[in-house]
């Protein structure tokens, strides 16, 4: 971002902060009695309020303190707003001791004040390396000094976030410091996660961890399978789905939907290639596997990847009635002209009333009122003639419409 709008942003951040922050002072008693000064002294407030802004947006620290000092003292209702952003004036002109006596001037006058959450993370920032999480009440702020010491210093970083995601802190700090972890490229901190990640004692941090590595790239994907490997419970495995989908390693979970005993996992594998884009092994998989469970896992895979084309190719010359039942319905709730000639044709060269209904009702889906109308015009059966009109009378479009004329005006 250039300075320019750099400048323009930070003005109007401030400015309407200021005009939605809240002060617990009321106005002075003249004020109440004299709508004309109460309306001089806000314009006034304002303004200096406003050169404040600007001289913060050009890095002119001391001046910004001159104005935000001001406003302060005339504890109107930007009051509270102006004390903080005195401290961070004062605190980037590099007097950090007048910056958290400020700070203590806010907490002091304006107890209630929506301020004080970034007065307090301010403040942790200028403490820096000294920040202790066991020294900090609030958990946003504990977060926010390891994030700042993550920064600031690794090495003591580490062993930090490794206490609180081992320590007696609420599973929100612990993931959140668990992330912040996951961000490191430190020997250290990756030693941590993949302890975790491999560990089975805490459950929902091992999941995190997981995943954690799955976010870091595909070089982490070895560690996965091991975990996969290695583990008998289908939640952890099912994580490993997760960190692969997030690392995009379809290798990985294809091996997985090749080999895996179990047809749960085998079809969760399935429905991950789906959600990945694997098309190509999707389809392969079809082909290759003579198991109508594995065949229907692949249909919902192809319709998590909206593969209306390999869809279409299933209809068409699948046997199994089941199988084929799976994929007219699925057909239906995919795009592409694909599907709507697919469908057509399956209508056209099937004879059972089943299948001709699922594919009446797939086409009603789809939105074919086109291709519906048709085939219902060469519809010759009493039953699927019914169920055509029983469709069609639910859509609107000119072709329905003037089909419906038809049939009224026989």
């Amino acid at each position: 971002m250039n300075r320019t709008l750099f400048s323009l942003f930070l003005i109007l951040t401030l400015m309407t902060a200021g005009l939605a922050a809240t002060t617990q002072t009321a106005a002075p008693a003249s004020n109440l009695f004299d709508p004309q000064a109460g309306s001089k002294a806000s314009t006034h407030e304002d303004e200096v309020y406003q050169n404040g802004s600007e001289d913060l947006s050009d890095g002119d620290y001391d001046e910004a303190v001159k104005n935000f000092a001001e406003v302060a003292n005339m504890r109107g209702r930007k009051a509270d707003a102006a004390l903080y952003w005195e401290a961070y004036a004062l605190k980037m002109a590099g007097n950090t001791a007048q910056a958290q006596a400020t700070i203590g001037q806010l907490r002091r006058t304006y107890p209630q004040s929506k301020w004080l959450k970034d007065a307090g993370a301010l403040e942790i920032e200028m403490k820096g390396a000294a920040a202790n999480p066991d020294n900090i009440s609030d958990e946003e702020l504990k977060l926010l000094a390891l994030q700042s010491l993550m920064n600031s210093d690794p090495e003591k970083a580490v062993p930090l976030l490794d206490k609180v995601i081992h320590g007696n802190y609420s599973p929100r700090l612990k993931d959140k410091a668990l992330f912040v972890l996951s961000q490191s490229n430190s020997d250290q901190a990756q030693k941590i996660l993949l302890s975790l990640a491999k560990a089975n004692n805490e459950p929902e941090l091992q999941k995190k961890a997981i995943r954690y590595i799955g976010m870091s790239g595909r070089r982490n994907s070895p560690i996965l399978k091991e975990i996969y490997n290695n583990t008998t419970d289908p939640n952890i495995k099912k994580e490993c789905f997760q960190g692969w989908l997030m690392s995009g390693d379809k290798d990985a979970v294809l091996a997985v939907a090749r080999t895996e005993k179990s047809p749960e996992l085998r079809k969760d594998a399935i429905r991950y290639l789906g959600m990945m884009g694997g098309r190509n092994e999707l389809r392969e998989m079809y082909k290759s596997s003579p198991d109508p469970g594995t065949r229907e896992a692949v249909i919902q895979g192809m319709l998590m990847s909206g593969d209306s084309q390999g869809l279409a190719e299933i209809a068409n010359t699948e046997k199994d009635p089941n199988v084929l039942e799976k994929a007219v319905n699925t057909l239906g709730m995919v795009g592409g002209q694909d599907s709507l000639a697919a469908l057509t044709n399956i209508y056209s060269s099937h004879n059972e009333l089943e299948i001709k209904k699922r594919v009446i009702n797939a086409l009603f889906l789809r939105g074919g009122a086109k291709e519906m109308v048709a085939l219902a015009r060469k519809e010759t059966n009493p039953e699927l003639k019914k169920a055509w009109i029983q469709k069609l009378s639910l859509m609107n479009s000119p072709e329905v419409t003037e089909y419906m004329m038809e049939i009224l005006n026989k």
